[in-house]
């Protein structure tokens, strides 16, 4: 009975709006120092351009924030959603690149190259070069660019590193984890390195074993302090916390002794701490003149991880796969410039929106030949309009694991169902191939040193599965498969994924580099590739060339 009356709620709204209903597709860190500036912004100075703060989180579960039901508290979170606007319809990726590089480009990755997996430390990879960045486009405009925290979109050439890619300066980590406090890093047994960072060189002088969460709050603060408010600033905040490895100060644990499961414990202080970390972000912004004109944008990038001590409850699945609890974030705009404060979207938003969203704020221009995927969605969170977006390629992946039983016949002709994919459009939700882990993972399930698996709720599918169909507004936890009930909208979904392939560039994903290794590179993570080293070999194979040609014209 359920299912028949999501079935109908489903075809109808797919019927009735089509896939371009709402609009069609265009192209406790201490203590904040002293104002070295010793001046506040002159009362009525003009100042269109918003100062824009975009926190992203790391690994934090949907469920793990105060106002979606968690155990854990989040007294600054909570606070600043609940005067802001909680986006609660909200879609980032499952993995940490594929994010990163979706906010900074305003492009799927299958227009990138980066469709598969992550960049790891030892490719020779990262985000293409001919690809325009935000921080790139805000300089355009008179914008002071930083970034503090977390990188991870590839540092194998110095012209892949954030200063290189629009960003004034940038204080944090270039690889996708490693220790809170010695901010060392192990790719495998050997290939082990330190990964702190300012600007281009090692931060050999920062290394004191300070938290991380609470270290980069503190060089946010002294770039708060050392700006002048009347000139525009984008500060982008990508704090490593909550990632593994679990770790946290001391006397984030008070509150959360009663917590049997560590991994959860543990997960619980670093979001305590991190919670704690926002609110001086949150201060020094006050305390420094650039609250009013500000616009603070937190998101994580993608679900939690239940090994790891993240929740996703209700969602089903978990990070790094395209169920719900991989993809659906914690997100919310907090800002005096606001119309509908304290209200809730549950319009469509994706990360990639970010991009003209942000830029349009910032009166800077969207160049025709860019090809955004994202759209403009401010009305939609401050006026609480429809969204011009209809759909979301969450991805293909073309050479992740084939699903065994997929086949161009599951697929009716039009898709070949062995191929892990997803998207979105309107109501709908399909998937083919391998989506990854399923599980719903309920909050008892960390009763236990586990998660204990025992307490997830298990699916069993049929042999042979490899497409399923979800009407996500009347079913958001994925529960109800309605795809052999309705083979024409999967076939409409099957369609639009093969007009989204077309469009696809080659994946970018080459083997590891044995010159990546930190010990050629004074025991640092780092650029590796020098362009005159791929010279001189050209140069070489050029020359032994031409004596082979001279050798054979004499003989």
């Amino acid at each position: 009975m359920v299912a028949a009356v999501l079935a109908g709620l489903s075809l109808l709204s797919l019927l009735t709006c089509g896939y371009l209903a709402w609009g069609s597709r265009r192209g406790g860190a201490g203590e904040a120092p002293g104002n070295l500036l010793g001046e506040e912004p002159a009362a009525g100075a003009p100042r269109s351009q918003p100062h824009i703060i975009f926190i992203l989180a790391d690994d934090q579960g949907f469920r793990d924030v105060g106002y979606h039901g968690s155990e854990i508290r989040t007294p600054t979170l909570d606070k600043l959603a609940a005067e802001g606007v909680k986006l609660e319809n909200y879609y980032v990726q499952p993995m940490c690149t594929p994010s990163r590089s979706q906010l900074i480009t305003g492009k799927y990755q299958i227009h990138t190259g980066l469709q598969h997996s992550i960049i790891r430390p030892t490719q020779p990879n990262c985000l293409p070069l001919d690809n325009v960045t935000l921080p790139q486009k805000l300089k355009e405009v008179g914008y002071s660019t930083h970034m503090v925290g977390k990188w991870h979109l590839g540092f194998y050439r110095r012209e892949c590193m954030p200063t290189q890619r629009g960003f004034d300066s940038f204080f944090g980590s270039l690889l996708g984890s490693g220790d809170y406090y010695t901010h060392f890093k192990c790719d495998s047994p050997g290939i082990c390195g330190y990964d702190l960072y300012e600007n281009d060189n090692a931060a050999w002088d920062h290394d004191n074993g300070i938290y991380s969460t609470q270290m980069y709050t503190q060089k946010v603060q002294q770039i708060l302090a050392s700006h002048n408010p009347r000139k525009p600033i984008f500060l982008y905040i990508a704090y490593q916390a909550v990632h593994s490895p679990l770790q946290a100060p001391g006397r984030y644990f008070e509150h959360y002794r009663s917590i049997n499961n560590i991994n959860r414990r543990r997960y619980a202080a670093m979001l305590a701490c991190l919670d704690e970390a926002i609110n001086n972000v949150t201060l020094a912004l006050r305390k420094y003149g650039y609250y009013e004109n500000s616009i603070i944008i937190y998101s994580s990038d993608n679900g939690g991880q239940p090994m790891a001590g993240g929740s996703n409850w209700p969602l089903r699945g978990s990070k790094g796969t395209y169920w719900e609890g991989g993809i659906r974030a914690v997100g919310f705009v907090h800002s005096p410039l606001l119309k509908n404060k304290g209200s809730v979207c549950k319009e469509l938003v994706h990360i990639t929106d970010w991009f003209p969203t942000l830029l349009t704020l910032a009166e800077g221009q969207i160049d025709e030949d860019i090809q955004l995927d994202g759209y403009d969605v401010w009305e939609t969170i401050s006026e609480g309009r429809r969204s011009p977006r209809v759909d979301i390629l969450h991805n293909i992946d073309p050479i992740y694991t084939k699903a065994k039983n997929g086949s161009w016949a599951a697929g009716y002709g039009i898709w070949n169902t062995a191929i892990q994919s997803a998207i979105r459009v309107n109501h709908w939700k399909l998937l083919t191939g391998n989506p990854g882990y399923s599980d719903w993972v309920p909050p008892q399930a960390f009763s236990n040193a586990g998660p204990n698996r025992w307490h997830n709720e298990r699916v069993s599918w049929s042999a042979g599965k490899t497409v399923w169909l979800f009407n996500i507004t009347a079913d958001p936890y994925e529960r109800v498969d309605l795809s052999a009930r309705h083979p024409e909208v999967v076939k409409q979904l099957l369609r639009r994924l093969s007009q989204f392939n077309k469009t696809a560039v080659p994946v970018r994903y080459p083997p590891k580099d044995p010159r990546s290794n930190p010990k050629l590179n004074g025991g640092v993570w780092g650029p590796w590739f020098k362009e005159d080293e791929k010279k001189k070999k050209s140069d070489k194979s050029r020359g032994a060339n031409k004596q082979k040609k001279n050798k054979s014209k004499s003989k």
